[in-house]
């Protein structure tokens, strides 16, 4: 028996060692696995393989897509918005505040080093003691927790960015549009002006036929009335040129409007050449779909944080303390130091299943962060397309009214010559000029009409400059 108790005990050793050893490796690895973070979700895929309205036109770098028109004029005043427009530069600091806190989220789970100072009196109240020191803790963020922390900074960092890049693609497409419509209203302003004096002249010359019996006065009366149209629509383009001076102003983060906006000249054109086309999933490049694929990131995080609050909390604490005994007012007895140094352990135990609906309610989010993200993706692509067909529809708006002008020029001319020659009168001269110049009219607000609807795709594709620090 004295001899046979210790080979049955080391036989017991043996068999529990035996038992022990899979659930320890087992549970090893469910604790290395507890402590890795849950991979990120894969973003639905809902960009089509194509446009169905055609492949979209675009110039040969979306970051530079207004220079199609070929305007020094606007190519300047992008650039002057660019760096001083106001919305940019509340944008850029926000950025920059996201990524000061995405930097300092890194540093939650290095060592950390303190110093306090604590008085407590004794129980009876004849003395205190007065303690000071240092502390230091190193939680490990075991778990995912730190890798889930990374992610919910990281997540901020790129939605402030997207909406950074939101503000930028705005601005560019606000001074486009902008100046297309100032160029387009002084345009409108030239050709009224002629329209009005021909009104005038109508006026005058059928005051005279009346005089000479050879008119009614209904044909006077219709002609002030004209008159006075012809003047009144004068009022909409200078309107509109004031307003568009004002907006440009704004743009530009100023007060008062730069007198070169005062400068009369052609609307810009676009111009077929440096035109290439862009596949469908240019569409990604929106800021809204960057913004929503950053809240995804967010809402993972989020939810990792939820998932690791259900694990203990684990770290290495420390602390050197010295303590001095206050006896009366001024008297200290010796202080006395003490090291202390050991694991930090928080492990939650019963909640009432507090913790388990946070990680519920996390998840909901993260479903909600996936359809929202779908939702910008699809929204996205409506937009395209529809900017697409209007871009369309007006180019060949366009083309029809340009093939008017032709023959109304040359009815314009004839209608000249037949006055010198003695076979027409003034008044079908003036009839003829202002067909003409009713069809240059109407061929320009279709040109801005297409200046805008190309202004639009852009601003649906997200088509901006990069900031500095994301340009290749």
């Amino acid at each position: 028996m004295f001899i046979f108790i210790p080979i049955l005990g080391r036989m017991a050793r043996s068999r529990r060692r035996g038992f022990w050893k899979p659930l320890t490796v087992a549970a090893l690895t469910a604790v290395l696995a507890a402590c890795a973070a849950l991979p990120l979700p894969k973003l639905p895929d809902q960009v089509p393989a194509r446009w169905q309205q055609g492949d979209a036109p675009a110039a040969v770098d979306l970051r530079s897509w207004w220079t199609a028109f070929k305007d020094p004029a606007l190519d300047a005043l992008v650039e002057r918005a660019l760096a001083h427009n106001l919305s940019l530069g509340e944008s850029v600091a926000r950025v920059e505040a996201a990524r000061r806190l995405s930097g300092a989220s890194e540093l939650n789970h290095l060592p950390q080093l303190g110093f306090h100072t604590y008085s407590e009196p004794t129980p009876d109240s004849s003395a205190s003691y007065f303690q000071f020191g240092f502390d230091a803790k190193w939680e490990l963020g075991w778990f995912g927790r730190r890798e889930n922390e990374a992610r919910i900074a990281r997540g901020s960092l790129e939605g402030s960015q997207a909406q950074a890049q939101a503000a930028r693609v705005s601005v560019v497409a606000e001074v486009v549009k902008t100046w297309l419509e100032l160029r387009a209203a002084q345009q409108r302003e030239n050709l009224l002006v002629p329209l009005a004096r021909d009104a005038q002249r109508r006026s005058e010359l059928t005051a005279t036929r009346l005089r000479l019996r050879l008119a009614a006065p209904t044909e006077l009366a219709l002609a002030k009335a004209r008159e006075a149209a012809a003047e009144a629509a004068l009022v909409e383009p200078r309107v509109a040129i004031a307003r568009a001076r004002h907006q440009l102003t704004a743009l530009l983060g100023e007060v008062e409007p730069d007198p070169a906006l005062n400068d009369f000249g052609a609307m810009p054109l676009l111009a077929d050449a440096g035109i290439e086309r862009v596949p469908a999933d240019l569409v990604r490049t929106r800021p809204e779909i960057r913004r929503a694929e950053a809240e995804v990131l967010k809402s993972a995080g989020e939810l990792g944080i939820a998932q690791a609050d259900r694990y203990p909390r684990l770290g290495l604490g420390g602390a050197l303390t010295y303590a001095s005994k206050v006896i009366g007012h001024t008297r200290l007895s010796d202080a006395a130091g003490i090291v202390t140094f050991g694991p930090a352990i928080e492990i939650p135990l019963f909640d009432w299943g507090q913790r388990e609906s946070v990680v519920e309610a996390r998840n909901a989010e993260l479903a909600a962060s996936l359809l929202a993200y779908r939702r910008s993706v699809v929204e996205g692509v409506a937009e395209a397309e529809s900017a697409l067909a209007t871009l369309e529809q007006q180019r060949l708006r366009t083309l029809a009214l340009a093939q008017a002008i032709a023959p109304l020029e040359h009815e314009a001319q004839a209608a000249g010559t037949r006055q010198k020659l003695g076979l027409g009168d003034a008044l079908g001269r003036i009839d003829a000029d202002g067909a003409l110049a009713q069809a240059r009219i109407d061929l320009l607000a279709a040109q801005l009409d297409r200046g805008i609807a190309f202004v639009a795709l852009y601003k649906a594709l997200g088509g901006a400059p990069l900031p500095h620090e994301d340009a290749p």
